[in-house]
């Protein structure tokens, strides 16, 4: 019985495999790198993305509801892990609407929401609008098309503070366009305060978002075959009938889920309130995100504000379940 070699073979030295009658011949198994890279490199990739999930959202979402249940003020802040125990006693004063912690909780949760409905619902008749708009061929366009999108690639605390001199009581150019120059208003309005300052805060918001809708909206758009809008033409069908029967059906994908992130992004808009108005927002103003700063870190109750950040995350994915249940309902409908 003797062994073969086979140098022919193209085989790696030092790889044996052995024969029926007891004999050997050369044999490749995979290297490490060969499998690290059939079954490991995926996961490797993936590593950067999980470890900065966990260690940007994951840990400190833990640790926000862990200090939920806390007696968590400013006496413990030195030795926060030594706080008392509350127990539910933080989500019972939040939720307690005849106290005046809880009616404060729940104004700014309606302020929320009409700023959420407004702003988004304006944010998407203007993105489709302008994108029906453009896709027409003119002159133009491509300009148009630039300027449209300049609002999203803005830096938001530099679009923000620019619109906070703009809405200035004294030197603002809303108040120079509007009282000094069309004559619309008796004397210069307050903007930043008072009632005045949701619309202000509506307007900032739809100017920021709106473009992207329009940019979504937009590409959606391009999959449209323009086969079917020149077929309804030629049976009679106007520009409105086109967009009720062809444009808007055909959306309905796009629009599920843009309105979904629209309402997240502009429902959890901390940076927008916080820029224009400064740590204390006009009570007309008063988003549930600046409440809950200023429950944290200006009361210095810590449980309370971590409390109230678990009840509104707690509202996100109940709305978000629901509106993906419902979602998805519609669109099976539409399949069969």
């Amino acid at each position: 019985m003797t062994a073969t070699v086979t140098p022919s073979s193209g085989r790696e030295t030092g790889d044996v495999e052995k024969t029926d009658n007891g004999g050997a011949r050369g044999r490749r198994f995979p290297r490490i790198p060969d499998r690290i890279r059939q079954g490991g490199l995926p996961y490797l990739l993936l590593l950067p993305a999980v470890v900065l999930e966990l260690l940007v959202h994951i840990i400190p979402m833990v640790i926000g509801i862990w200090v939920s249940f806390r007696q968590l003020t400013q006496f413990f802040i030195r030795n926060w892990g030594n706080s008392p125990s509350a127990g539910f006693d933080n989500y019972k004063i939040a939720i307690d609407f005849d106290a005046p912690i809880g009616q404060a909780l729940l104004h700014s949760f309606l302020v929320t929401c009409a700023f959420t409905v407004l702003s988004v619902g304006l944010s998407w008749l203007l993105g489709v609008a302008a994108a029906i708009m453009l896709q027409e061929n003119f002159r133009g366009r491509s300009v148009l098309r630039t300027i449209f999108l300049v609002p999203y690639a803005l830096p938001v605390y530099a679009a923000v503070i620019t619109w906070a001199f703009m809405f200035q009581h004294d030197n603002g150019v809303i108040n120079h366009v509007l009282h000094d120059q069309l004559g619309l208003t008796d004397k210069p309005s307050f903007w930043l305060i008072g009632n005045n300052s949701f619309i202000a805060l509506v307007i900032v918001s739809l100017w920021k978002s709106w473009p992207f809708a329009f940019l979504m909206l937009m590409a959606a758009l391009q999959n449209i075959p323009r086969d079917l809008y020149e077929a309804a033409s030629i049976d009679g069908a106007g520009i409105w009938q086109q967009i009720r029967k062809i444009t808007l059906p055909s959306l309905r994908p796009v629009n599920q889920v843009l309105v979904l992130v629209l309402f997240l992004w502009t429902f959890n808009d901390f940076n927008t309130p916080y820029v224009l108005f400064g740590k204390s927002a006009p009570e007309a103003a008063d988003l549930i995100s600046i409440h809950i700063y200023q429950s944290s870190f200006v009361t210095w109750n810590f449980g309370s504000g971590s409390a109230m950040s678990v009840l509104l995350l707690l509202f996100l994915l109940l709305v978000t379940a629901v509106y993906l249940l419902i979602t998805s309902r519609g669109r099976k409908g539409t399949d069969v």
